[in-house]
């Protein structure tokens, strides 16, 4: 119904722009309706009718979502659309159905009733950027669909200014020669102006409802689950990012972490705690989507997960790719399957490259922050990336138990003279002194570790990652570890199938996708350079409600990792703090 109700709402809205903005959507009755009522007040009403269909359309993604309040401001809404329909319109077809939509929504309001999203004064913003770009060019076709009666030939700078002065409720260059069709054009731009002004200034005045995240109650008794644990799940420590919410069950031995990200709810990896408990958890998690309207996803949960996932929740589960598990007591460096990354590491040796393996508590302050501030020089964006496979942080005192691996050596590498002239201010002291990559690694479970963050000076040698890595497993027995989990390979499964003799056609066709995706994302380079370890390839999964949220779902995922940024710019948003009032700086910019 909320579905229905909500498409059924789209059209209204659409209607009633394309009435108040086309003549020729309302020249049936103009003629009759202008001798019987002012000028004024037909052009008016159209005028509102303009600004209604846009709010509906605006007020029809919260129904289809079962939003209350959407609920609310659309049974107001759609009465007053039926009574200039009824005014304007010689087929009452719109009116018939904005009345039908009317009563569906009244009969069935119990099932509106889903809560509103965690929101941020920062939603005003983004309105009066959309709005404004979408009133300029509804004002625009407003302007120039009256072509006819415009006097002379004005231009395109001056049809612009006329818009940009209406929205302001300001008379523009444009003269038409028709009364009624001035008033029209001027009440319909104030219109939407007013509209804009009206819903900026709501979303900034009224309370904020900020996204819930992970506060040090709620970190501490996560850290004690994973303490009995965590060794179920390599992502298990990855449910300590402090942007994630968290979700108990009844009896408090089970939670789940998880993200609002455009209406989806994204878990990631398994439940944390007693499998015995994860029921009761997903149980919880469900029943908050549910509340909410939110659609439930979980990425990159195990096999034992997405069972019980399916189970408890009534979900579906998709193969999304594999985690590679090194087991450390097997691993050499011996055997031909190993010469390629054995003459590597022997490569980057000989050109004067060392490692350090060590706790992140056992590293000064000093240390951290050179660590930390060459990997972030290193990045290559603005915006940290990762959220089911990344802690998002370094060098935090509670996370004393991570491992640190980082590779020292000459500036340049085998590179250039170039190259190492160009990192010589780094070699001698810059943000990372002599270091040329970096390894972190969180724990899994006691005895286990499961890699983090891994970046490199692009100037240095390219085999640094691979000698990092060994060094690690090398160095993992003195640690105490005995299990490694790297890189997770998407669609891995797809592609080692998909290169071999005999493959299918769609086989072949999915795996060239993967290859031309690969340009874009590490798909294809992060299986090569994990298979080279020969690890030991553990699935992982999807899990949603049906196949027609995977679109939406692969978005949310995709923002939640980072890929797709609906930020503003970094230098942008200092520059956007920096002009609001000192109440409102402290507020996270989208």
């Amino acid at each position: 119904m909320s579905t229905a109700a909500g498409y059924a709402a789209t059209a209204i809205g659409v209607l009633d722009i394309l009435r108040a903005v086309l003549p020729a959507f309302r020249r049936s009755r103009v003629g009759e309706i202008a001798g019987l009522l002012p000028g004024t007040f037909t052009s008016l009403a159209q005028a509102v009718s303009l600004v209604l269909g846009i709010l509906i359309v605006m007020l029809a993604h919260g129904l289809r979502r079962r939003k209350r309040r959407a609920w609310r401001a659309v049974v107001v809404l759609l009465p007053l659309s039926v009574v200039l329909e009824l005014l304007h319109s010689h087929r009452p077809f719109t009116a018939l159905l904005s009345t039908l939509v009317f009563v569906l929504l009244v009969v069935n309001r119990r099932e509106f009733d889903a809560l509103s999203d965690p929101r941020t004064r920062w939603r005003a913003l983004w309105n009066l950027l959309v709005l404004g770009v979408l009133d300029v060019a509804i004002g625009w076709v407003v302007v120039d669909a009256h072509h006819r009666s415009i006097i002379g030939d004005p231009g395109a700078g001056e049809r612009l200014q006329h818009v940009l002065l209406g929205l302001v409720g300001m008379e523009g260059p444009v003269a038409y020669s028709s009364e009624r069709t001035a008033d029209l054009v001027y009440y319909s731009l104030l219109g939407l102006g007013a509209l804009t002004a009206v819903t900026t200034l709501y979303l900034v005045l009224r309370p904020e409802k900020p996204v819930a995240e992970l506060d040090p109650g709620q970190e501490e008794t996560v850290r004690e689950l994973l303490a009995r644990h965590g060794a179920r799940d390599s992502l298990g420590y990855f449910a300590l990012r402090r942007d994630k919410s968290v979700v108990f069950s009844p009896t408090g031995k089970s939670v789940i972490a998880y993200r609002v990200v455009s209406g989806v709810m994204l878990a990631s990896g398994d439940p944390i705690g007693d499998v015995e408990a994860w029921p009761g958890a997903i149980r919880r998690f469900m029943e908050e989507a549910e509340r909410h309207a939110w659609v439930p996803a979980v990425i990159g949960c195990s096999e034992t997960g997405g069972e019980v996932w399916t189970r408890e929740g009534r979900l579906s589960a998709l193969e999304i790719g594999d985690e590679a598990v090194i087991d450390v007591a097997a691993f050499t460096l011996e055997g031909r399957t190993m010469r390629n990354v054995r003459q590597m590491v022997n490569r980057v040796e000989r050109a004067g490259y060392t490692c350090l393996v060590r706790r992140a508590g056992d590293l000064t302050e000093t240390e951290k922050d050179r660590i930390r501030h060459a990997a972030d020089s290193w990045r290559g964006t603005d915006t940290e990336r990762g959220f089911s496979m990344a802690l998002g942080r370094f060098g935090d005192p509670a996370d004393a138990g991570c491992v640190v691996v980082t590779a020292h050596g000459p500036a340049g590498g085998t590179g250039s003279s170039e190259k190492a002239a160009g990192t010589a201010e780094a070699a001698d002291g810059g943000a990372g002194g002599d270091i040329r990559a970096v390894l972190h690694f969180v724990p899994w479970g006691t005895d286990g570790m499961s890699l983090d963050l891994m970046r490199r000076d692009h100037a240095a040698d390219p085999g640094l990652n691979d000698l990092l890595i060994v060094k690690a497993l090398q160095a993992a027995p003195a640690l105490g570890v005995s299990v490694v989990s790297l890189n997770f390979a998407m669609f891995r499964a797809a592609l080692a199938r998909g290169e071999r003799l005999g493959a299918g056609p769609i086989l072949r066709a999915w795996y060239g996708v993967l290859v031309f995706l690969s340009r874009w994302f590490q798909i294809e380079s992060l299986y090569r350079f994990n298979a080279k370890f020969q690890p030991l390839w553990k699935p992982r999964f999807l899990v949603y409600p049906a196949a027609r949220d995977l679109p939406r779902i692969g978005v949310s995922a995709l923002q939640a990792e980072a890929f797709i940024s609906l930020r503003l710019p970094e230098m942008v948003s200092r520059r956007v703090r920096a002009l609001l009032p000192a109440r409102f700086r402290t507020s996270r910019i989208p």
